[in-house]
């Protein structure tokens, strides 16, 4: 029959057994949120942000126009407005969500910069066009000067990328010549130490 003092042990160490035990880990919070809301606090969260509402702007502001002598460069600064707006919108909502996580096989941030220097050349040239090319009225004057504001923010976010994370390309020449360093190193120490080439005569 068991001592009550050999109780009072057996309930102490397994008090201390379960302070030892305890999770040290505090739960990892918005785990299973689908939002990824801290990228738009970065900066260039922040650009991705400005830029739909400045292409949002220009293409309202576009579509406002009732008449035009010379529709082609309107139609164009209207293409590429609407296109940047919606593309660049896509791309937000993939990296403010857990779809980045989901769809991991692409390499997201060649897509965001690639994407983002193709739209800003475009949306440079459709402002550039507009302005020499329009009826002169204060629609269409607003209208370019919200695409040329928007050519801005895609600019920014292109420098702010290189100077962040370095060119795409870059980053793929310096993946392929690690491997090659290692195999070189590899050969290097797998050559025999009692070379007759190398031993004295």
């Amino acid at each position: 029959m068991p001592h009550p003092q050999e109780h009072g042990n057996g309930g102490a160490m397994e008090s201390e057994r379960d302070g030892v035990y305890q999770s040290t880990t505090e739960p990892i919070h918005n785990r299973g949120s689908c939002l990824q809301l801290g990228y738009l606090k970065t900066l260039r969260g922040k650009l991705k942000l400005l830029q739909v509402i400045l292409s949002f702007v220009a293409f309202i502001l576009e579509e406002v126009v009732n008449s035009c002598m010379n529709c082609h460069a309107l139609y164009f600064f209207e293409f590429v407005s609407c296109s940047a707006f919606l593309l660049t919108t896509f791309l937000l909502i993939i990296l403010i969500t857990s779809l980045k996580m989901k769809l991991d096989r692409i390499n997201w941030g060649t897509v965001d910069f690639t994407y983002t220097a193709v739209i800003s050349s475009f949306f440079l040239i459709a402002s550039i066009i507009f302005a020499t090319q329009n009826d002169g009225s204060s629609l269409e004057r607003a209208s370019v000067t919200f695409g040329f504001l928007a050519t801005i923010a895609f600019i920014v976010d292109v420098a702010v990328h290189c100077r962040e994370e370095g060119l795409p390309c870059k980053k793929k020449q310096e993946k392929i010549a690690e491997p090659n360093k290692g195999t070189e190193t590899v050969k290097a120490e797998t050559e025999p130490l009692n070379d007759p080439e190398t031993l004295p005569v």
